[in-house]
């Protein structure tokens, strides 16, 4: 019989794959021997393999210009990094590597830019393209790049405020972008997304402020989908009103020569994902040029600006099964030694999916079970891997400790999760008041913990000068190959 629970993964998928392969009964990832891995620096860990941060990168370049050459469109692609998706300099000096532009999303964002640009990673003439809601203090940090001669730095106007905003501390011309607010889809809570300027407004928005303001000029049209680059009626459907608004603001505005179709595309998260990246790639551009030549203006260059899909797939987790427990006559937990609300929060809090294998005793026989976190909380357990809507494993044995990893993790896990202080899109945790009465019966109060400033983000991200001995960054030699190893958390 096939019992084994490589026989139960041949039965179902396709496999090796192109990342993964079995050798000597242990799991490879783009051929780094997990189990020898965990040997060098035990479990838990997470990993960020570099190299695939650049792999995606130009895939995305070839297929863009594979259909730029196909459809003789005379307009440029242009790669940008979102770089809420993972903020830290490793990740950043290796997207760097290829060439490619930045989307920032906060404040905090410019204070990265400004040390990268110090550093010689950043080319002066490279893109910046500032998106959000602009507070106070990245309105004030938009226009100190602006000001020392990024002229490249384009901030796109997300609301009706932000041009007088930017018009009073940047010195000089300036360019902008525009988001459309798009329409959510069907099934969303809401019509309209919050961020950006509605299509039938962006016309007249433009007459208002930027047509005849000598200060501003209109570069790019910033369109963004919620869902994610997807093949479905309503992406292009989407797609199809942003082009009218395009073609049209072209008509009025000469400057406007780019167009941002935001979004992301979808990561590999089960070993039977399949998604035609280049008949997507292929499709959007012969729409653009179709749509501009129906209208008789010229093509735009493109823009994207992925995250996960930039840094998704470098990232991995490996925990230990612990403990396993009978819960009743059909539920067994498997009890790792981490949790997921803390490492994987996007499993709990939003129920996403990532590839999930054992890392060793693929020939053993497999069982179904459930994986639970070592908190306290009903939520902290993983249960959406897509075997038949159940998890299978390797049979616990106290004698023979099981190791499984999680797969194309390197995107928001870590700010979400608030590695070292971090919180989402580089938000800085307010400052946190106590407030008591004196021995008289008066209300005292005092400040417990300050507003977090750029200092503290940029050192927990890794832009200062690092001890060069810490263990968090190690060379360390796994089957004959070198490979710096990044920990990102640090063992318990």
């Amino acid at each position: 019989m096939n019992t084994k629970y490589i026989d139960l993964i041949n039965q179902t998928f396709d496999f090796p794959q192109e990342e993964f392969q079995l050798e000597n009964n242990h799991l490879r990832f783009h051929d780094v021997d997990l189990n020898k891995l965990v040997e060098t620096y035990g479990a838990p860990l997470k990993f960020t393999y570099l190299p695939q941060i650049s792999n995606n990168i130009n895939r995305s370049k070839c297929w863009f210009q594979k259909a730029i050459d196909k459809h003789d469109y005379n307009g440029k692609y242009q790669y940008s990094y979102c770089t809420k998706s993972s903020h830290f300099k490793h990740v950043l000096n290796e997207a760097l590597k290829n060439d490619i532009h930045i989307e920032t999303s906060s404040a905090f964002d410019i204070n990265i830019i400004e040390n990268l640009k110090e550093e010689g990673k950043l080319k002066n003439n490279a893109f910046v393209l500032c998106n959000g809601f602009k507070r106070a203090q990245y309105i004030t940090n938009i226009a100190r790049l602006i000001n020392n001669g990024h002229i490249n730095c384009i901030p796109i106007i997300d609301n009706y405020e932000e041009i007088d905003l930017l018009s009073q501390e940047i010195n000089g011309k300036f360019n902008v972008g525009i988001r459309i607010a798009s329409e959510e889809e069907p099934k969303f809570e809401f019509y309209t997304s919050r961020l950006g300027i509605g299509y039938k407004n962006i016309v007249p928005f433009y007459k208002n402020q930027i047509q005849n303001n000598e200060k501003v000029e209109l570069k790019m049209l910033h369109f963004f989908i919620n869902t994610g680059i997807r093949d479905n009626a309503y992406y292009w459907n989407e797609l199809t009103k942003c082009l009218k608004v395009y073609t049209s603001l072209k008509k009025i505005c000469p400057s406007l020569n780019s167009l941002n179709i935001g979004g992301g595309f979808p990561i590999k998260n089960s070993l039977a994902f399949d998604f035609d990246y280049e008949y997507i790639i292929d499709e959007i551009v012969n729409q653009i040029k179709l749509a501009c030549e129906e209208e008789s203006v010229d093509v735009p260059d493109i823009f994207t600006e992925f995250g996960s899909f930039t840094v998704g797939e470098s990232g991995g987790a490996i925990y230990e099964v612990l403990y396993q427990k009978q819960q009743n006559d059909r539920e067994k937990w498997n009890m790792i030694n981490s949790s997921f609300i803390t490492t994987l929060p996007d499993t709990w809090a939003i129920n996403k999916r990532f590839i999930m294998l054992p890392i060793n005793r693929w020939n053993d026989t497999y069982e179904r079970v459930l994986l639970g976190g070592l908190t306290c909380d009903s939520d902290d357990y993983y249960n959406s891997e897509q075997h038949m809507n159940a998890i299978y494993l390797p049979k616990f044995n106290k004698e023979k400790p099981l190791y499984i990893g999680f797969f194309n993790i390197g995107a928001y896990q870590e700010t979400i999760g608030g590695y070292g202080g971090l919180q989402h899109c580089l938000i800085p945790a307010p400052k946190h008041i106590l407030i008591d009465k004196d021995v008289n019966g008066n209300i005292t109060t005092q400040v417990f913990k300050p507003q977090q400033r750029s200092d503290d983000f940029l050192k927990i991200l890794g832009y200062e000068n690092l001890n060069q001995n810490d263990s968090s960054s190690q060379n360390k030699e796994l089957n004959g190959k070198k490979y710096l190893i990044k920990s990102e958390v640090i063992n318990q």
